[in-house]
């Protein structure tokens, strides 16, 4: 995945002056040792303001874009926070637990020197990540750098993208519009572009001697029998285009998604309809969100960094029929009928997260929309449908709403190996309690009917990334016996 950070860490000792620094140095080494991985080791440590200089150069010299900041002892708080000042990176504060030594010259008291560190990070307005237990032996924190990694990798990928949009929304989807401000504020980049200028493009990549190579992977991807071979040129075209725009115009960004009208004068002017060709990207750590969705976009590109694989973006679709429920569900997997929906999309979903049926087919509803009634689908096939495979996900979505404030929400759950008997890019979503959440946060809080789709349970890491971007309101499922604050406590009485 070529369109996302690497993460390159670094980690820096620091010891209160009244403490010996040999104890915050040689226990450092022994995180170093213990985390095992590549991570440069800055054998500055840290007592003074000068020194936390001279440290934070060494690390970025040294190529770091990420950074652990050690307290092996109590940690003076003025310089070990401007470490987090003047590192340009995300940055994460542990500490180090007694019982590597004496209790006279061998106790540090960094349990103590967490709290004042997270003060003065308060007082600094500086954000930083701090684990949950912070306080941990040179096994405990390597493990933590470990979880610190993907939420390091979001962050940096965030605070390094363009998101490119090809069109207006469309008039019926305003419930994907959003006030750009909340990306602003977040560090993200936004370039918007008319259809004109991706048509412009698109004809200008007529010929493109690389099509051909483009047309096989494709082939070779599907499989015989699973695509239109008359269409591969003009996808494979459109996916070229997308791709030299991408590198043509992140300017000084690093890395870029797109949020692209698709409907419904696409695939008339295109001649075919654009959801494989975004299939790919999104495979490839290049999210393409449908209906100029930009932060749907967003949403997706942050699950890719965090999980290093393929996402999606579908629709919060429809209930699941109570037959289906009974048949399939009921009794073989621990769910209510409220707990399980269909996440649906035209056909974005990466084919790797599809089930082996899928297939390049064509947009039922736009061909009822824009084709003559009766006729053979001819522009608006190039979606790729089937059922989504059975896997652990994590259901989550970041937005900025009317008043301009960044909301949120996480939850995690799976899709059930359970046939949909429908359409498009589909699969049977359960959720623990997804009826209420749908009502008291998804409904209540005003949140569009697009959701990101992660293919495990990340909802821990994603919910730090949101945290270390300042967003405020992170909701999630509450379990049940858990009332949300809007909840009406007589509702199960009725």
């Amino acid at each position: 995945m070529f369109n996302i950070p690497e993460v390159k860490l670094g980690i820096i000792a620091v010891s209160r002056d009244c403490f010996p620094v040999s104890l915050s140095t040689a226990r450092r080494e022994a995180i170093v040792k213990a985390f095992g991985k590549d991570i440069y080791n800055c054998k500055i440590t840290v007592e003074n303001e000068k020194d936390a200089l001279k440290a934070v150069e060494d690390v970025t010299a040294n190529g770091a874009n990420a950074l652990v900041v050690f307290l092996g002892n109590f940690g003076p708080e003025t310089p070990e926070t401007l470490i987090c000042k003047h590192f340009d990176g995300p940055v994460m504060y542990v500490a180090a637990a007694e019982g590597d030594g004496d209790m006279i010259d061998g106790r540090g008291d960094a349990y103590c020197g967490m709290l004042n560190c997270s003060y003065n990070l308060g007082m600094r307005r500086l954000n930083a990540y701090i684990p949950e237990y912070p306080i941990g032996t040179a096994e405990d924190c390597a493990g933590m750098i470990a979880q610190f990694v993907p939420i390091a990798r979001a962050v940096i990928g965030v605070k390094n993208l363009k998101i490119i949009t090809f069109g207006p929304r469309p008039q019926d989807f305003f419930a994907c519009n959003a006030p750009i401000k909340g990306l602003y504020e977040l560090g993200v980049e936004v370039e918007e572009n008319s259809e004109l200028d991706l048509l412009v493009s698109y004809k200008a990549h007529a010929g493109d001697p690389r099509i051909k190579d483009v047309c096989d992977d494709m082939a070779k991807e599907m499989g015989e029998g699973r695509y239109y071979p008359e269409l591969l040129e003009r996808m494979a075209q459109f996916e070229l285009t997308l791709l030299d725009w991408a590198e043509e115009h992140k300017g000084a960004r690093k890395y870029v998604a797109f949020a692209d009208k698709c409907w419904p004068a696409f695939p008339e002017q295109f001649g075919f309809e654009p959801c494989y060709v975004n299939s790919r990207l999104a495979s490839r750590g290049i999210p393409v969100s449908c209906e100029v969705d930009i932060y749907g976009a967003l949403s997706e590109y942050i699950g890719a960094c965090v999980t290093c694989d393929a996402v999606t973006l579908l629709d919060i679709n429809n209930s699941v029929p109570r037959y289906i429920y009974d048949e399939d569900i009921k009794g073989k997997f621990d769910y209510k009928l409220t707990d399980t929906f269909m996440g649906f999309h035209c056909g974005n979903t990466p084919e790797c997260k599809m089930c082996a049926d899928r297939a390049v087919k064509y947009q039922l509803i736009q061909h009822r929309l824009l084709e003559p009634a009766d006729s053979e689908p001819d522009y608006t096939r190039g979606t790729l449908e089937g059922d989504i495979a059975p896997s652990d996900i994590t259901f989550y979505r970041l937005q900025c709403d009317s008043d301009g404030n960044l909301r949120s929400y996480i939850a995690e759950g799976e899709v059930l190996p359970v046939a949909t008997r429908s359409f498009g890019g589909i699969g049977i979503f359960a959720i623990s309690e997804m009826g209420r959440f749908y009502r008291h946060v998804l409904i209540k809080n005003r949140f569009p009917h697009h959701g990101a789709v992660a293919f495990s349970h990340c909802g821990k890491a994603i919910f730090e990334v949101f945290k270390y971007l300042g967003v405020k309101d992170i909701a999630y499922n509450l379990p049940a016996g858990i009332r949300y604050e809007d909840e009406n406590p007589f509702a199960s009485i009725t």
